[in-house]
């Protein structure tokens, strides 16, 4: 049987200028938008992280989440995705168990390689080593999450009689998703039997992650394929929408920096046919229509996880509340009675 379908929302807390708010008082506004919206039933709150962006970019979502969980009940947290390269897979393993803690087994983590030039510089080392080290990471948190001592000697990490405390509250520690936007990150995830955060092509991550865990004897429906596919819920798009879509511009120009700078590094820079790609457009429409197409892109593609942004840059939490509400309330619950697992 297909896992359940989940449904929630994702920040990366991006405050350029024109918002006109303080980052400290936009972090407020988000807590109390996500304490608000776990309220209302949402299951997911995820995070994306980048590093050194003018506009605050959020670069660490454990605290994030700790802070979230201290607030909330049932949301669950996970990101799409933490940057593997940029995080001591011992440090990070530590980190999670403390908020497996801290939200009484609540957690889960995406990961990723990243592929911005820049933040390679920033922390000290070239692209060229960012597959030894999500590779070797993930290895590593695999073994950490037993919660037995282990050793383990790469190129990268070197680690002898580890053992991560305190011990995690999800046997087997939090899930893990995998990004693949090629065929690489496909093998990858089916090889450490992750879940998936299908960021390409369908052939090439999608359905190359299906085949290959069939060739392995797993069976895929038994893993969650999740994806950020944003839903504006409005009765009046020709007001509600240009601020969104402005918000959108913003987002998606500085990716295009990203991608720009990465040449022919990652596989979002080498994607040539954008038309091949899960498409990630905004939803925008009433609560039937917002359910109608969201139906159909799950059936489509076997999604078990939808996150739409919950705001974007340059926009306060209070425009988007109204939409919020109704994804939560009316969109929500009719999607989850289509898809019950």
């Amino acid at each position: 049987m297909a896992p359940k379908l989940r449904l929630g929302v994702v920040y990366d807390f991006r405050n350029p200028p024109e918002s006109g708010m303080r980052t400290q008082d936009l972090y407020a506004a988000v807590m109390d938008q996500v304490t608000w919206l776990d309220s209302l039933g949402l299951d997911l709150v995820w995070f994306t992280e980048h590093h050194f962006v003018d506009d605050g970019y959020l670069p660490s979502w454990i605290p994030v989440a700790s802070a979230m969980a201290a607030r909330t009940q049932h949301v669950r947290f996970s990101c799409d995705v933490c940057l593997l390269p940029f995080n001591h897979p011992i440090r990070l393993a530590e980190d999670l168990a403390v908020l497996d803690n801290l939200s009484g087994g609540r957690v889960e983590m995406g990961v990723g390689m990243g592929y911005a030039p820049h933040e390679f510089r920033g922390f000290g080392f070239p692209v060229s080593r960012r597959v030894s080290l999500t590779d070797e990471a993930l290895e590593v948190l695999t073994r950490a999450f037993t919660g037995e001592t282990f050793s383990f000697h790469g190129k990268r990490y070197h680690f002898d009689d580890v053992k991560i405390t305190p011990g995690y509250v999800q046997p087997g520690g939090p899930p893990l998703w995998t990004a693949a936007m090629a065929e690489a990150g496909a093998a990858r995830a089916a090889r450490f039997g992750t879940n998936l955060l299908p960021q390409g092509p369908r052939g090439t991550s999608l359905d190359t992650w299906r085949t290959t865990l069939r060739a392995q004897g797993k069976d895929p429906s038994s893993f969650r394929v999740g994806i950020i596919k944003s839903c504006l819920v409005t009765d009046d798009k020709e007001r509600d929408w240009p601020p969104v879509r402005e918000g959108e511009r913003r987002r998606m120009a500085v990716y295009g920096q990203f991608r720009a700078a990465a040449g022919g590094h990652g596989g979002i820079a080498s994607i040539t046919d954008e038309t091949a790609r899960i498409p990630q457009n905004w939803v925008v429409g009433n609560v039937d229509e917002c359910v109608e197409q969201l139906a159909a892109f799950i059936r489509e593609y076997g999604m078990t996880d939808i996150v739409t942004w919950a705001l974007p840059p340059g926009m306060r939490p209070e425009q988007m509340a109204p939409s919020l509400e109704r994804f939560a309330r009316d969109v929500a619950p009719r999607l989850r009675a289509m898809f019950p697992g």
